[in-house]
């Protein structure tokens, strides 16, 4: 029984893909993750922000003449600055290249076209295997259109796939107008990969502060279904792999995202909760499903109830919602 799968061309021995999180942070907690069976492990984001700040924090502590004497201690940069570094960063994904034999994903996260080449050349050079661009933008300007927000992604990710070699991901947000006709033209630009979704952390209100409070929830596999939906609906119109990132916690979910279309799935909170173990768990799951149902390999059951294969398509489109709403009784 094979459960090897491709996913931006790189052969991985399952599907199940350490998503972006803290634990890129711990050679030894990474190490655990691929011997637990981890097929490939996702960096957390390099912001666009650290970049920014690192150029300022140059650009002041080279052009500015006050304090810029040999003894000056605030000619450098402060300490909390080097650790946003993007160096740091770089630096720390060759440690993870040297420390593991699977693929190693960087990631960048931003908003404006700016220096995302040079930085994603940068990751190529330090032995990325892949980039995967989160595409954070929540759109607030009443002066922007669809049009504009979506233009300008497509234009970072199209700087991006340009200027290196190795495959681009672009983790997406499910909130656009029209999101199977942008994730095609993603697809046309040349993009190895989508990853359906992007989770939104949402600000709660302090109201005895009266404060914007920001709240860090792991997921729950109840997220899985905005998933699902997309992915079977996306995946017979693109030729870019899929990944389910968002509601991935058992053997079960991950097969649902595979029968959706997905290549690999992303898991984080259940790994948080639970630690390594909990990927030998899911694999084992998965093949005593396989053995069950007498699938041989994942590629055999990719896609089986994505929207041109599922015996009922309706069920991705609007007669289910009206399905749905009048199947409750009061």
């Amino acid at each position: 029984m094979k459960l090897t799968t491709n996913y931006l061309g790189l052969k991985l021995r399952n599907p199940i893909v350490v998503g972006a999180s803290p634990f890129c942070d711990n050679l030894n907690a990474v190490c655990q993750l691929e011997d637990a069976g981890a097929a490939a492990i996702v960096m957390h984001s390099l912001f666009e922000e650290q970049i920014d700040l690192e150029q300022r924090a140059l650009i002041h502590h080279t052009e500015s003449i006050a304090d810029s004497n040999a003894e000056a201690n605030s000619y450098f940069p402060r300490f909390e600055e080097y650790n946003l570094a993007p160096d740091h960063y770089i630096r720390q994904l060759g440690r993870l290249k040297a420390a593991v034999a699977i693929p190693v994903i960087a990631s960048l996260n931003g908003r404006h076209a700016g220096g995302w080449t040079e930085y994603a050349r940068l990751l190529e050079s330090a032995g990325a295997d892949a980039i995967e661009l989160n595409l954070y933008q929540l759109a607030t300007d009443p002066e922007v259109d669809a049009e504009q927000v979506e233009g300008d992604m497509l234009e970072i990710v199209r700087s991006v796939v340009t200027s290196v070699k190795i495959p681009v991901a672009v983790k997406l947000s499910p909130f656009h107008t029209a999101l199977t006709q942008f994730a095609v033209t993603l697809d046309r630009i040349g993009t190895g990969g989508l990853v359906f979704f992007n989770r939104f952390y949402q600000p709660d209100f302090d109201i005895e502060e009266l404060e914007v409070a920001p709240h860090l929830k792991l997921s729950d596999p109840s997220e899985l279904l905005l998933r699902l939906r997309w992915l079977a609906v996306v995946s017979p119109h693109v030729k870019a792999s899929l990944s389910a990132s968002g509601g991935v916690h058992t053997s079960q979910d991950a097969i649902k995202a595979i029968l959706a279309g997905a290549h690999s799935v992303q898991v984080v909170s259940a790994l948080l909760k639970h630690g390594p173990p909990v990927i030998a768990t899911m694999l084992a799951g998965i093949q005593s499903w396989m053995s069950e149902f007498g699938y041989t390999k994942i590629d055999e059951f990719r896609g089986a109830l994505n929207l041109k294969r599922c015996p009922d398509p309706a069920a991705f489109e609007r007669a289910n919602y009206i399905r749905i709403l009048q199947s409750w009784r009061v």
